[in-house]
Protein backbone atom coordinates (compact mmCIF):
# COMPACT_ATOMS: atom_id res chain seq x y z
CA UNK A 1 0.00 0.00 0.00
CA UNK A 2 2.79 2.41 0.42
CA UNK A 3 4.23 1.82 -2.51
CA UNK A 4 0.94 2.45 -4.48
CA UNK A 5 0.65 5.52 -1.91
CA UNK A 6 4.30 6.85 -3.09
CA UNK A 7 3.44 6.01 -6.92
CA UNK A 8 -0.09 8.13 -6.77
CA UNK A 9 1.71 10.82 -4.92
CA UNK A 10 4.48 10.61 -8.24
CA UNK A 11 1.52 10.87 -10.77
CA UNK A 12 1.37 14.41 -11.61
CA UNK A 13 5.45 14.30 -11.68
CA UNK A 14 4.83 11.56 -14.30
CA UNK A 15 2.39 13.37 -16.20
CA UNK A 16 4.82 16.43 -16.49
CA UNK A 17 7.63 14.48 -17.77
CA UNK A 18 5.68 12.10 -20.23
CA UNK A 19 4.26 15.28 -21.58
CA UNK A 20 8.42 17.48 -21.71
CA UNK A 21 9.65 13.82 -23.48
CA UNK A 22 6.68 14.12 -25.69
CA UNK A 23 7.19 17.56 -26.45
CA UNK A 24 11.18 17.64 -26.79
CA UNK A 25 10.27 14.16 -29.22
CA UNK A 26 7.67 16.41 -31.66
CA UNK A 27 10.54 18.66 -31.80
CA UNK A 28 13.44 16.75 -32.75
CA UNK A 29 11.42 14.64 -35.27
CA UNK A 30 11.75 17.45 -37.74
CA UNK A 31 15.38 17.27 -37.51
CA UNK A 32 15.53 13.36 -37.27
CA UNK A 33 13.75 13.32 -40.46
CA UNK A 34 15.56 16.09 -42.81
CA UNK A 35 19.13 13.95 -41.67
CA UNK A 36 17.21 10.62 -42.35
CA UNK A 37 16.00 12.02 -45.94
CA UNK A 38 19.79 13.45 -46.35
CA UNK A 39 21.60 10.04 -45.53
CA UNK A 40 19.26 8.20 -47.94
CA UNK A 41 19.69 10.88 -50.46
CA UNK A 42 23.34 10.17 -50.51
CA UNK A 43 23.24 6.66 -50.56
CA UNK A 44 21.16 6.73 -53.62
CA UNK A 45 23.46 9.36 -55.01
CA UNK A 46 26.15 7.00 -54.48
CA UNK A 47 24.25 4.25 -56.07
CA UNK A 48 23.37 6.22 -58.86
CA UNK A 49 26.74 7.66 -59.81
CA UNK A 50 28.56 4.21 -59.11
CA UNK A 51 25.87 2.80 -62.00
CA UNK A 52 26.87 5.80 -64.06
CA UNK A 53 30.20 5.06 -63.92
CA UNK A 54 29.89 1.45 -64.72
CA UNK A 55 27.78 2.31 -68.18
CA UNK A 56 30.71 5.40 -68.97
CA UNK A 57 33.08 2.52 -68.20
CA UNK A 58 31.51 0.05 -70.75
CA UNK A 59 30.90 2.80 -73.32
CA UNK A 60 34.30 3.75 -73.54
CA UNK A 61 35.07 0.17 -74.01
CA UNK A 62 33.00 -0.06 -77.24
CA UNK A 63 33.73 3.10 -78.50
CA UNK A 64 37.46 2.19 -78.12
CA UNK A 65 36.74 -1.05 -79.97
CA UNK A 66 34.67 0.36 -82.60
CA UNK A 67 37.21 3.44 -83.32
CA UNK A 68 40.36 0.68 -83.14
CA UNK A 69 38.20 -1.18 -85.84
CA UNK A 70 37.35 1.86 -88.17
CA UNK A 71 40.99 3.47 -87.81
CA UNK A 72 42.28 -0.23 -89.18
CA UNK A 73 40.09 -0.35 -91.85
CA UNK A 74 41.22 3.93 -92.88
CA UNK A 75 44.31 2.46 -92.29
CA UNK A 76 44.40 -0.25 -95.04
CA UNK A 77 42.37 1.39 -97.89
CA UNK A 78 44.89 4.22 -97.26
CA UNK A 79 47.53 1.86 -97.56
CA UNK A 80 45.93 0.60 -101.13
CA UNK A 81 45.61 3.84 -102.34
CA UNK A 82 49.12 4.85 -101.55
CA UNK A 83 50.00 1.65 -103.53
CA UNK A 84 48.09 2.44 -106.38
CA UNK A 85 49.52 5.72 -106.56
CA UNK A 86 53.01 4.74 -106.56
CA UNK A 87 53.05 2.37 -108.87
CA UNK A 88 50.73 4.91 -111.22
CA UNK A 89 53.46 7.43 -110.52
CA UNK A 90 56.11 4.61 -111.43
CA UNK A 91 54.43 3.74 -114.58
CA UNK A 92 54.25 7.32 -115.70
CA UNK A 93 57.87 7.86 -114.94
CA UNK A 94 58.30 4.77 -117.11
CA UNK A 95 56.56 6.38 -120.44
CA UNK A 96 58.33 9.83 -119.71
CA UNK A 97 61.47 7.82 -119.60
CA UNK A 98 60.88 5.91 -123.13
CA UNK A 99 58.99 8.53 -125.00
CA UNK A 100 62.00 10.78 -124.33
CA UNK A 101 64.94 8.15 -125.85
CA UNK A 102 62.72 7.59 -128.40
CA UNK A 103 62.18 11.27 -129.55
CA UNK A 104 65.36 12.14 -128.88
CA UNK A 105 66.68 9.08 -131.44
CA UNK A 106 63.96 10.30 -133.98
CA UNK A 107 64.93 13.99 -133.93
CA UNK A 108 68.98 13.25 -133.87
CA UNK A 109 68.02 10.49 -137.01
CA UNK A 110 65.35 12.53 -138.84
CA UNK A 111 65.10 15.96 -137.94
CA UNK A 112 68.22 18.00 -136.68
CA UNK A 113 71.50 17.22 -138.33
CA UNK A 114 74.13 18.83 -135.91
CA UNK A 115 77.14 19.24 -138.51
CA UNK A 116 74.65 21.32 -140.80
CA UNK A 117 73.09 23.40 -137.84
CA UNK A 118 76.77 24.14 -136.75
CA UNK A 119 77.76 25.71 -139.99
CA UNK A 120 74.72 26.97 -140.25
CA UNK A 121 74.94 29.12 -137.22
CA UNK A 122 78.36 30.18 -138.14
CA UNK A 123 77.35 31.87 -141.48
CA UNK A 124 74.49 33.41 -139.58
CA UNK A 125 77.01 34.93 -136.88
CA UNK A 126 79.55 36.17 -139.61
CA UNK A 127 76.52 37.42 -141.86
CA UNK A 128 75.49 39.53 -138.27
CA UNK A 129 78.50 40.87 -138.10
CA UNK A 130 78.51 42.35 -141.31
CA UNK A 131 75.09 43.29 -140.89
CA UNK A 132 75.68 45.29 -137.36
CA UNK A 133 78.96 47.02 -138.96
CA UNK A 134 76.48 48.18 -142.20
CA UNK A 135 74.13 49.20 -139.69
CA UNK A 136 76.51 51.09 -137.23
CA UNK A 137 77.99 53.08 -140.56
CA UNK A 138 74.14 53.86 -141.33
CA UNK A 139 72.95 55.01 -137.98
CA UNK A 140 76.19 57.61 -137.77
CA UNK A 141 75.32 58.70 -141.17
CA UNK A 142 72.07 59.54 -140.31
CA UNK A 143 73.58 61.43 -137.04
CA UNK A 144 75.76 63.03 -138.67
CA UNK A 145 72.75 63.89 -141.37
CA UNK A 146 70.67 65.35 -138.25
CA UNK A 147 73.22 67.13 -136.68
CA UNK A 148 73.94 68.98 -139.98
CA UNK A 149 69.98 69.82 -140.31
CA UNK A 150 70.19 70.85 -136.73
CA UNK A 151 72.38 73.45 -137.43
CA UNK A 152 71.23 74.30 -140.18
CA UNK A 153 67.41 75.30 -138.70
CA UNK A 154 69.57 76.81 -136.25
CA UNK A 155 71.01 79.28 -138.37
CA UNK A 156 67.80 79.92 -140.32
CA UNK A 157 66.33 80.76 -137.19
CA UNK A 158 68.83 82.91 -136.26
CA UNK A 159 68.74 84.73 -139.40
CA UNK A 160 64.94 85.17 -139.01
CA UNK A 161 65.18 86.57 -136.25
CA UNK A 162 68.44 88.81 -137.10
CA UNK A 163 66.35 90.25 -139.89
CA UNK A 164 63.01 90.91 -137.10
CA UNK A 165 65.55 92.79 -135.05
CA UNK A 166 67.43 94.34 -138.07
CA UNK A 167 65.88 97.75 -136.40
CA UNK A 168 68.72 97.54 -133.45
CA UNK A 169 71.53 97.65 -135.50
CA UNK A 170 73.66 100.31 -134.32
CA UNK A 171 75.01 103.29 -136.61
CA UNK A 172 77.08 106.35 -136.56
CA UNK A 173 75.86 108.41 -134.11
CA UNK A 174 74.03 105.70 -131.94
CA UNK A 175 75.38 102.35 -130.73
CA UNK A 176 72.84 99.27 -131.06
CA UNK A 177 71.69 97.48 -128.35
CA UNK A 178 73.96 94.18 -129.09
CA UNK A 179 77.25 96.80 -129.58
CA UNK A 180 77.21 98.20 -126.26
CA UNK A 181 80.76 100.52 -126.01
CA UNK A 182 81.58 98.79 -122.44
CA UNK A 183 82.39 95.65 -124.73
CA UNK A 184 85.97 94.66 -126.06
CA UNK A 185 83.82 93.36 -129.66
CA UNK A 186 80.40 93.25 -130.57
CA UNK A 187 77.88 90.83 -129.85
CA UNK A 188 77.54 87.93 -132.05
CA UNK A 189 73.53 89.01 -132.69
CA UNK A 190 75.26 92.34 -134.25
CA UNK A 191 77.46 90.95 -136.91
CA UNK A 192 74.80 89.02 -138.05
CA UNK A 193 72.28 92.04 -138.49
CA UNK A 194 74.92 93.81 -140.25
CA UNK A 195 75.26 90.95 -142.59
CA UNK A 196 71.42 90.63 -143.41
CA UNK A 197 68.55 92.50 -144.81
CA UNK A 198 65.72 93.91 -142.93
CA UNK A 199 62.36 92.13 -143.13
CA UNK A 200 60.18 93.86 -145.38
CA UNK A 201 56.82 94.87 -143.85
CA UNK A 202 54.05 94.84 -146.86
CA UNK A 203 50.85 96.04 -146.25
CA UNK A 204 47.60 94.73 -147.07
CA UNK A 205 46.27 95.70 -150.43
CA UNK A 206 43.45 98.29 -150.14
CA UNK A 207 40.46 97.43 -151.56
CA UNK A 208 39.54 99.68 -154.67
CA UNK A 209 35.51 101.28 -154.53
CA UNK A 210 34.15 100.68 -157.94
CA UNK A 211 31.83 103.32 -158.99
CA UNK A 212 28.30 103.38 -158.84
CA UNK A 213 26.63 102.31 -162.20
CA UNK A 214 23.23 103.24 -162.45
CA UNK A 215 20.67 100.22 -163.10
CA UNK A 216 20.25 100.86 -166.95
CA UNK A 217 23.73 100.56 -167.63
CA UNK A 218 24.51 97.84 -165.14
CA UNK A 219 23.69 95.37 -168.44
CA UNK A 220 26.86 97.05 -170.45
CA UNK A 221 29.64 96.12 -168.12
CA UNK A 222 30.59 93.09 -167.76
CA UNK A 223 30.42 91.01 -164.09
CA UNK A 224 34.13 90.50 -163.24
CA UNK A 225 35.40 88.32 -159.89
CA UNK A 226 37.35 90.24 -157.71
CA UNK A 227 41.67 89.90 -158.24
CA UNK A 228 43.09 87.87 -155.72
CA UNK A 229 45.63 89.29 -152.89
CA UNK A 230 49.40 90.15 -154.51
CA UNK A 231 50.71 89.34 -151.42
CA UNK A 232 49.60 85.86 -150.11
CA UNK A 233 51.00 85.52 -147.22
CA UNK A 234 49.11 87.15 -144.53
CA UNK A 235 50.54 89.57 -141.62
CA UNK A 236 50.26 88.78 -138.17
CA UNK A 237 52.30 86.38 -135.46
CA UNK A 238 52.15 82.92 -137.57
CA UNK A 239 53.52 80.04 -137.50
CA UNK A 240 56.27 78.91 -140.25
CA UNK A 241 54.55 77.70 -142.81
CA UNK A 242 57.67 75.11 -142.85
CA UNK A 243 56.26 73.61 -139.70
CA UNK A 244 52.20 74.21 -140.43
CA UNK A 245 53.50 71.50 -143.45
CA UNK A 246 54.99 69.06 -141.35
CA UNK A 247 51.78 69.27 -139.21
CA UNK A 248 49.49 68.84 -142.29
CA UNK A 249 51.09 65.99 -143.72
CA UNK A 250 52.38 63.89 -140.52
CA UNK A 251 52.68 60.30 -140.96
CA UNK A 252 49.20 57.77 -140.46
CA UNK A 253 49.35 56.58 -136.84
CA UNK A 254 47.08 53.51 -136.93
CA UNK A 255 45.23 52.24 -134.17
CA UNK A 256 45.78 48.13 -132.63
CA UNK A 257 43.24 46.96 -134.32
CA UNK A 258 44.27 48.58 -138.08
CA UNK A 259 47.82 48.13 -136.79
CA UNK A 260 47.67 43.89 -136.40
CA UNK A 261 46.62 41.36 -139.11
CA UNK A 262 43.13 40.74 -139.38
CA UNK A 263 44.32 36.86 -139.02
CA UNK A 264 46.45 37.17 -135.59
CA UNK A 265 44.22 35.27 -132.83
CA UNK A 266 44.69 32.38 -135.66
CA UNK A 267 48.46 32.51 -135.89
CA UNK A 268 48.34 32.81 -131.98
CA UNK A 269 46.60 29.87 -131.62
CA UNK A 270 48.63 28.13 -133.78
CA UNK A 271 51.67 29.24 -132.20
CA UNK A 272 50.04 28.49 -128.98
CA UNK A 273 49.15 24.78 -130.22
CA UNK A 274 52.78 23.95 -131.77
CA UNK A 275 54.46 25.81 -128.16
CA UNK A 276 52.49 23.46 -126.34
CA UNK A 277 53.25 20.46 -128.54
CA UNK A 278 56.98 21.07 -128.00
CA UNK A 279 56.67 20.90 -124.56
CA UNK A 280 54.55 18.64 -123.92
CA UNK A 281 55.87 15.23 -121.83
CA UNK A 282 53.48 12.83 -122.65
CA UNK A 283 51.10 13.04 -126.04
CA UNK A 284 48.64 10.50 -124.24
CA UNK A 285 48.21 9.65 -120.76
CA UNK A 286 48.06 6.28 -119.02
CA UNK A 287 44.51 5.27 -118.78
CA UNK A 288 44.98 1.91 -116.69
CA UNK A 289 41.21 1.78 -116.79
CA UNK A 290 40.10 2.92 -120.20
CA UNK A 291 38.09 0.23 -122.47
CA UNK A 292 40.50 0.92 -125.25
CA UNK A 293 42.89 -1.88 -124.77
CA UNK A 294 40.57 -4.48 -122.79
CA UNK A 295 40.31 -6.60 -125.49
CA UNK A 296 43.37 -5.34 -127.89
CA UNK A 297 45.75 -9.04 -128.62
CA UNK A 298 49.06 -9.17 -127.51
CA UNK A 299 51.20 -8.20 -130.24
CA UNK A 300 54.64 -9.33 -130.15
CA UNK A 301 57.96 -7.40 -130.38
CA UNK A 302 60.42 -8.39 -133.95
CA UNK A 303 63.68 -8.49 -131.74
CA UNK A 304 62.20 -10.89 -128.74
CA UNK A 305 59.86 -13.74 -128.73
CA UNK A 306 58.24 -13.22 -125.46
CA UNK A 307 55.47 -15.67 -124.63
CA UNK A 308 53.41 -13.25 -122.07
CA UNK A 309 50.11 -12.23 -123.45
CA UNK A 310 47.07 -12.30 -121.65
CA UNK A 311 45.71 -15.18 -120.31
CA UNK A 312 42.80 -17.09 -120.66
CA UNK A 313 39.20 -16.78 -119.16
CA UNK A 314 39.55 -18.95 -115.81
CA UNK A 315 42.98 -18.75 -114.54
CA UNK A 316 44.26 -17.10 -111.68
CA UNK A 317 47.47 -16.85 -111.32
CA UNK A 318 49.29 -17.05 -115.22
CA UNK A 319 52.63 -17.99 -113.57
CA UNK A 320 51.58 -20.81 -111.58
CA UNK A 321 50.84 -22.97 -114.74
CA UNK A 322 54.99 -23.35 -114.76
CA UNK A 323 56.61 -23.22 -111.74
CA UNK A 324 59.78 -24.89 -112.49
CA UNK A 325 61.09 -21.79 -114.93
CA UNK A 326 60.87 -19.25 -111.75
CA UNK A 327 62.86 -22.06 -109.90
CA UNK A 328 66.50 -19.96 -108.97
CA UNK A 329 64.73 -16.52 -109.30
CA UNK A 330 64.83 -13.47 -106.59
CA UNK A 331 60.93 -13.14 -105.04
CA UNK A 332 59.53 -9.95 -106.17
CA UNK A 333 60.35 -7.10 -103.61
CA UNK A 334 56.80 -5.52 -101.99
CA UNK A 335 56.75 -1.34 -102.35
CA UNK A 336 55.94 -1.44 -98.52
CA UNK A 337 58.09 -2.59 -95.88
CA UNK A 338 56.60 -5.80 -93.91
CA UNK A 339 54.47 -4.73 -90.59
CA UNK A 340 54.32 -7.17 -87.90
CA UNK A 341 50.93 -6.15 -86.44
CA UNK A 342 49.73 -7.21 -90.44
CA UNK A 343 51.32 -10.32 -90.54
CA UNK A 344 48.25 -11.57 -91.09
CA UNK A 345 46.66 -9.29 -92.91
CA UNK A 346 43.69 -10.56 -95.07
CA UNK A 347 43.54 -13.55 -93.66
CA UNK A 348 41.94 -12.84 -90.41
CA UNK A 349 39.85 -9.90 -90.96
CA UNK A 350 37.98 -10.04 -94.57
CA UNK A 351 39.12 -9.77 -98.30
CA UNK A 352 40.22 -6.17 -98.23
CA UNK A 353 43.81 -6.36 -97.69
CA UNK A 354 44.39 -8.19 -101.15
CA UNK A 355 46.60 -5.99 -102.80
CA UNK A 356 44.95 -4.66 -106.03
Amino acid sequence: MARLEKLYSQVENIKEQYFIRNRIAEENRQKENQAAVRIQSWFRGCQVREFLSHLHKKATLIQKIWRGFAARALFRQRVKTAYFIMKMNFYNKMAVKIQRRWRGYYVRKYVHNYYARKRYLEGLTRKNEHIRRDLEEFAELQRRERERITLEKEEKEKSIQAQRLHFLLSTKQCPGVFNSPFRAEPDEMELRLRKVKPLLVRSAPKERKTPNITPELSYLMPKREPLPPIHKKPQGPFRPPLEVQQQRHRPLEPSLRVATSITALEEAREELKRQEWRTCVIDQAFLPFSNTSRNKQYEGMMRTSTPFEQVAYGTKHFREEHKEYLKGKKPFKTVFTTCHVFDKFGRLYSDAGNIV
